[in-house]
Parts: structure tokens; sequence; C-alpha cells
């Protein structure tokens, strides 16, 4: 019987402060690789890539990433997700490899390849393909600044297994209420947003007034992602890169950044928070 990864796994350590030892057991963030195929009418079983991530949630990381890289467009696409049961695999490998069973034949323009947990990037052969395919998005949602403040502690209390481990990101999707639609966590920031856009998708979930929150730096694979999705809002602990701050104005996405401390900084459409004044400086 095959063993399913969990998402931690338990060693042995010695921790040491000071002139004091102690040998004692400790929980580490599982990481192991996902192998993502794609089954479409009128083609053979093909490998998307391969990614590293943390076991749990395969299935809507592999419905994610491919939907954020444009392999698929909507749900009635998906015909089912499934773990591979090859003869030729072996046990171990059993739960690392993932086939997304399409009911359409896949978008043109992809190709087998090795991916990052980022992946925003993944198969373009220049940067002139960088670019977001995806309509501009023309939500009129405004967020309010004690909100968005408080998401990073509403994400962090959605984490389990960093509360076990502290080694994982987090990416929450949240509605103006600050109700929590989805929180995922993986050892790579991207595959966390990817399995709560994936979740999202899988379960039909309207995120056109969502707020993307993410536990750490914002980079262009975050708002392709966001952009793809709908999402309109993104709030960051930590702080976006130039590309994805020219991405999310080109798009229409609201980046917020360094989300702590009741303080924040707003990179892009401003015109998304519900500020009563602005001063220069």
């Amino acid at each position: 019987m095959a063993r399913r990864p969990g998402p931690t796994r338990r060693v042995q350590v010695l921790e040491i402060a000071g002139s004091k030892t102690l040998r004692h057991e400790d929980r580490l963030a599982t990481e192991e690789p996902l192998e993502m195929r794609v089954d479409a009418p009128g083609m053979p079983v093909e490998r998307f890539g391969i990614t590293m991530r943390t076991p749990g949630r395969d299935f809507e990381l592999t419905a994610g990433l491919l939907f954020a890289e444009g392999v698929y467009a909507a749900r009635d696409d998906v015909r089912s997700i499934a773990y591979c049961t090859d003869a030729d695999l072996s046990e171990d490998e059993e739960f690392n490899v993932v086939t997304l069973h399409l009911n359409t034949t896949p978008a043109t323009g992809w190709r087998a390849r090795d991916v990052s947990s980022a992946c925003g990037v993944c198969g373009k052969e220049s940067v002139s393909d960088v670019a977001v395919a995806a309509r501009p998005i023309r939500s009129d949602v405004r967020a309010d600044p004690a909100l968005i403040a408080s998401l990073p502690d509403r994400l962090r209390a959605e984490q389990q297994v960093f509360a076990t481990t502290g080694g994982l990101h987090a990416a929450g999707l949240f509605d103006t209420g600050g109700k929590a639609l989805v929180v995922r966590e993986d050892v790579g920031r991207h595959n966390a947003v990817d399995k709560a856009i994936g979740h999202c998708v899988l379960e039909q979930i309207d995120v056109a007034a969502a707020i993307l929150c993410v536990s750490g730096r914002v980079a262009y694979e975050i708002v392709q992602k966001a952009a793809v999705a709908g999402i309109p809002l993104i709030a960051a602990v930590g702080a976006p890169s130039s590309l994805a701050v020219d991405v999310a104005k080109e798009v229409g996405i609201g980046v917020i950044g360094f989300v702590r401390d009741g303080r924040m900084v707003v990179y892009s459409h401003p015109e998304r928070i519900a500020h009563a004044d602005v001063s220069t400086r």
C-alpha cells in the first residue's frame, strides 16, 4: 500500500542554547516533487512539469497552476483530477504524480517543462511573452484600510502547519468583510497561491471581489496568477517587485505591501482602498 506523504515530517534534532543542549523531536515542513500531467481528447497524456511542494491539496495545486498557465479556462473544462497509478511507478511515486483530465483540447503554446514553485514565466521564450493573458479587471471593489491591516493576523490564525513547523508560506482569499474564503500553506509561496486559486476554481467560488493576502513578498508571478483569476486586490506582509507593480497597474489590481503594525503601502490602484484623504511628503 502506497504511503501518502504528509505536510510535516518528524526528525530528531539537537538544540543548543548557550551552554545547554537538548536532544528532542521536532517537525519539519515536508518538501517533495509533484509531477503534473495533462490528459485531453485527441492527444496522448503529456507531462506539464515538475514542481517542489508541500504534499496536501495536490489537486488544487495542479488545478490552480494549470489554470494560471492557460492550459484550461474554466471549471467545466476539467473532467477529473487523479493521482497516477501507472504500473511503472513505484509506490513512493504514486502520490507524487497527478493527472488533470480535460474535456477540451488545452490551449496552444504550452509544452512539457520543469517548473519552479513560481512558474509564472513557464515556457516563455522572451520578455515580450511575459504578458498577462487576462482581461483587465473592471471590478469597482473598495476595501477598508482597517480590514486590510487585519488580514495578516487572520491569515496566520488559519495556518495550522506553520504553527508546528514555522516553515511554510501562506496565501488566503478573503471577502471585503474579512471572512476567509480559503487559506492554503506550502513551502513555496506561489504554490500556496495556486492551491488557494485552484480551490476556488474547482469549487466555483467567485473571487471578483476578493482580496488575496500572502505571507511574504509579491513577485510578478503572484500578480499574474491573481490577474488570470480576476482577483482585484493583493495584500502582502512584504514588498512587491517592480514588475509586479507594473503588471498590476496595467491589469487593474491594487497591490498593498508592508501590511503590518497598522501600516501599509499602496503601490497601485489606490482607488481600491477606501481611504479618507491622501497627503504627500
